[in-house]
């Protein structure tokens, strides 16, 4: 598997069927206690306890897994009474395994997960509150943005320590820029129709490739919000991305094909790989292509999406550290987990390298960034929006919102009707959904 599949397909199971697993799994699982009844260990600043084995789980297994494995040998040179083992594993196969090892007590020490997932799992008892942690660090709002720190809190408590923001970015191939006389990355509605229309009298045919799938519907959210629209109750309760903001954005989509910019059926990551081989001049995918673009010699910069549907916005995901529940607590590998999470957020720096912006402010605006392609994107990180922090809600919004966007974009329903109809069935399944986790 290529690495802007893996990177691609890491994020995509957010909202996929690994969460459905998730789901049935946990639930049957953690029948003895939900998060309310769990404590946060103490926060541990150093470890002088015995040697410890520490069990750490990721999926980074795409271009992104070299720079956290590096990240880990260092910490590993630099504690001698720390040995961190990584268990890397795609991202689908981590949220089906994790649930199932935390309750058979054989679940690692320590894991990463995407903040989309840190609800469902708190819900569920999978993972421990890490509120003394943030607070030993003093970690707080101030370091963060709004948008990041309200993502990492359920019922009450906070479950994750906040490593990185990733959010789609729009590429743009330079030569084609050159040869269409572009002078500048396009900002907003207006540039960016002038844009296409330069790129096709330059003879692109057709220089932005409209994807039906992944990330389609990540281009819908971004656009939802543009127009000040959210696509979903904060509590959980309704589905709302049928709004008129909702439709304007999926009417947009649609337009790219009405208009002749983008063939009328792209297939899953067809826009991506036309974009790398030069046959295409624009697309949006998440910063996380970015090693994958500089290996393959592409001419190529980045900026931020357009603001084509009103003022920026734009979707973006985060990688949280967690702790997992422990049926039987270990206090020095508890102690130890602290002690690698608190370097791995100090050196959140380093992990820039991998294409990622790093989540703490004091951490993004010391020059990691300097001179970086994801520079541009992390200085709109305050347009970035997350989806709310709704336990199960990843599952509702890939069997509906995910068809609703491909079925407007390929033409199959009208924009309109396909947003209402499955806004109507995500609102029935949020009902039952608030009701199985006590909402």
């Amino acid at each position: 598997m290529t690495k802007h599949l893996s990177r691609r397909g890491a994020a995509r199971t957010l909202t996929g069927t690994a969460v459905v697993a998730l789901g049935a799994l946990a639930l049957s699982a953690c029948s003895s206690g939900g998060a309310a009844q769990r404590e946060a260990a103490e926060f541990s600043a150093t470890y002088d306890g015995p040697a410890v084995t520490l069990s750490y789980w990721n999926g980074f297994t795409g271009g992104d897994g070299p720079f956290m494995q590096g990240l880990v040998d260092r910490f590993n040179e630099e504690h001698d009474n720390i040995t961190v083992e990584s268990n890397t594993v795609e991202w689908a196969e981590f949220y089906q395994k994790l649930p199932a090892a935390v309750t058979a007590g054989e679940g690692p020490d320590v894991g990463v997960m995407h903040v989309e997932q840190l609800s469902s799992n708190a819900a569920r008892g999978v993972i421990d509150p890490v509120d003394p942690l943030l607070d030993g660090l003093g970690l707080t709002a101030d370091d963060f943005t709004s948008a990041i720190w309200d993502a990492i809190e359920h019922d009450g408590a906070r479950y994750g320590v906040p490593l990185d923001v990733h959010s789609l970015a729009m590429y743009y191939n330079t030569e084609h820029f050159e040869d269409a006389g572009i002078a500048e990355a396009p900002t907003d509605a207006e540039s960016f129709a002038e844009a296409l229309d330069a790129l096709q009298e330059a003879g692109y045919e057709h220089p932005f490739w409209m994807p039906a799938r992944w990330p389609g519907h990540l281009m819908f959210l971004s656009g939802q919000w543009q127009g000040g629209g959210e696509p979903y109750a904060a509590d959980g309760s309704a589905a709302t991305f049928d709004s008129p903001e909702g439709v304007a954005s999926l009417e947009w989509m649609r337009s790219v094909v009405d208009d002749g910019y983008s063939p009328g059926d792209v297939a899953q990551d067809a826009q991506y790989v036309a974009f790398k081989n030069g046959e295409t001049s624009i697309t949006f995918d998440g910063i996380w292509q970015i090693n994958d673009l500089e290996e393959s010699g592409l001419p190529y910069a980045a900026a931020p999406v357009p603001a084509v549907l009103g003022e920026p916005a734009v979707w973006a995901s985060s990688h949280q550290f967690f702790l997992p529940h422990q049926q039987s607590p270990d206090a020095d590998k508890v102690a130890a987990a602290q002690v690698f999470i608190a370097w791995m957020s100090e050196h959140s720096g380093d992990w820039a390298q991998a294409g990622m912006i790093p989540a703490r402010e004091s951490v993004r605006t010391s020059g990691v960034l300097d001179g970086t392609v994801q520079e541009p994107i992390a200085e709109a990180i305050d347009t970035m929006r997350f989806l709310p922090p709704v336990p199960g809600l990843g599952t509702i919004q890939s069997e509906t919102l995910e068809v609703a966007v491909a079925d407007g974009v390929l033409g199959v329903r009208s924009p309109e009707a396909a947003l209402s109809e499955e806004s109507g069935r995500a609102t029935s399944l949020m009902e039952e959904n608030l009701a199985r986790f006590g909402g």
